[in-house]
C-alpha cells in the first residue's frame, strides 16, 4: 500500500544518505592524513554530490517525461481563396474578409495582412476610423461588388470606398452559399505610398475625421495644423507625372521605400501613424506627420 511504498522510499533514502556521509568522511580523513590533495578532495566531493542528486532528481525528471514533438494540429487550413490571393507578388497589400465578421476573427491574418482582426485593445484612432469610415465603406464595397458582378472596374471605387483604398485594401474575401469564399480584387487600392496634389490643414481632429468624407485621399491629404512646420504651408503641390513610391523592404519595425520625383512634395504612406517612428531620406532624418487621421506623411 501507499504507506509501505513511502516507508521503502524513506528507508532507501536513509541508506543513501548514510553512504554519502560515510564516503564524505572517508575522503576528509584521507585528505587529513595527506593521502589525497585538496584538488582531488574537491573533485571527489563534486562527483559524490552529483551522483547523489542525480539519483534523486531522476524521480521527478526522467526519460519517460520526454517525447517527440507532436505534429501541428491547430494550423489554419489554406483555402483556395487564400491560394489565389497569395499568387500576388507584391511585397505588401491588405486583405478585407467580408465572408464573416471582419473585426471579430483573426483567421485572415494567418496568411495575409488584414484590415480587420480582433484585439481587445485597439488604437483609439483606428477604432474611431472603423466606426466612422471603414465599417460603412465595407458595406458599400460589398453592395458595389454584388451589383457589378464582382468586376469593380464598373464602379467608381474612389468615391464609394476611398478610405479602404487609402488603406491599400487590394483584395476582398467574399462569402457564398455552402461556406465557400472567393476573392475580389480592388483596382482602386492606393498602394504603399503616394504623392498628394494638395495638403489641406484643419484645426481639430473632428474636422479631420469629417473632412475625409469630402476628399479623395489619393489626391488630398488632410492634416492637423500642428504639423504645418513639418509638411510646409500646404495648398496645391507641383504636379509631377513621373513621381513614384515603391516599397522595397518590409519588416515589422523597418520599412524602406524608393521614391522618384522631379519636384518633390508630400508623400503619404499607407501605414498607421504612431509616435516613435523615425524616418530618413537618403540618410538625413526627417520628421513624420500624421495625415488623414491615421496615416504617416513626410515631405520629400
Amino acid at each position: 500500500n501507499l504507506h509501505e511504498m513511502r516507508k521503502a522510499v524513506f528507508t532507501a533514502d536513509a541508506w543513501r544518505s548514510f553512504a554519502v556521509v560515510a564516503v564524505g568522511l572517508i575522503l576528509l580523513l584521507a585528505y587529513n592524513i595527506k593521502k589525497i590533495n585538496a584538488k582531488a578532495l574537491v573533485g571527489c566531493l563534486l562527483v559524490l554530490c552529483l551522483v547523489d542528486m542525480w539519483t534523486i532528481n531522476k524521480r521527478y525528471l526522467n526519460d519517460g517525461m520526454f517525447r517527440e514533438p507532436l505534429p501541428k494540429t491547430n494550423a489554419i487550413s489554406k483555402t483556395q481563396t487564400d491560394e489565389m490571393i497569395l499568387q500576388d507578388s507584391d511585397m505588401n497589400y491588405r486583405v478585407m474578409n467580408l465572408a464573416g465578421s471582419p473585426f471579430n476573427e483573426n483567421n485572415t491574418s494567418y496568411y495575409h495582412k488584414s484590415i480587420g482582426g480582433y484585439h481587445a485593445a485597439k488604437l483609439r484612432r483606428y477604432q474611431e476610423m472603423i466606426e466612422e469610415h471603414i465599417a460603412p465603406e465595407m458595406a458599400a464595397f460589398a453592395r458595389a461588388a454584388i451589383n457589378a458582378g464582382g468586376d469593380l472596374q464598373k464602379v467608381d471605387g474612389d468615391s464609394i470606398f476611398p478610405i479602404l483604398n487609402m488603406l491599400n485594401v487590394k483584395y476582398a474575401i467574399m462569402g457564398q452559399e455552402g461556406g465557400q469564399t472567393f476573392p475580389i480584387p480592388n483596382p482602386y487600392a492606393a498602394g504603399n505610398g503616394w504623392f498628394v496634389d494638395e495638403v489641406r490643414y484643419v484645426n481639430s481632429a473632428d474636422e479631420e475625421m469629417q473632412g475625409l468624407h469630402q476628399i479623395n485621399p489619393k489626391r488630398t491629404a488632410l492634416v492637423d495644423t500642428r504639423y504645418k512646420s513639418i509638411l510646409g504651408e500646404g495648398g496645391m503641390m507641383p504636379t509631377d507625372s513621373m513621381c513614384a513610391v515603391t516599397l522595397t523592404q518590409y519588416d515589422a519595425n523597418a520599412l524602406t521605400y524608393e521614391i522618384t520625383s522631379t519636384n518633390g512634395g508630400v508623400v503619404v504612406f499607407s501605414e498607421v501613424y504612431y509616435p516613435g517612428w523615425q524616418a530618413t531620406v537618403d540618410g538625413t532624418p526627417v520628421e513624420v506627420a500624421c495625415a488623414d487621421y491615421i496615416l504617416r506623411a513626410i515631405r520629400v
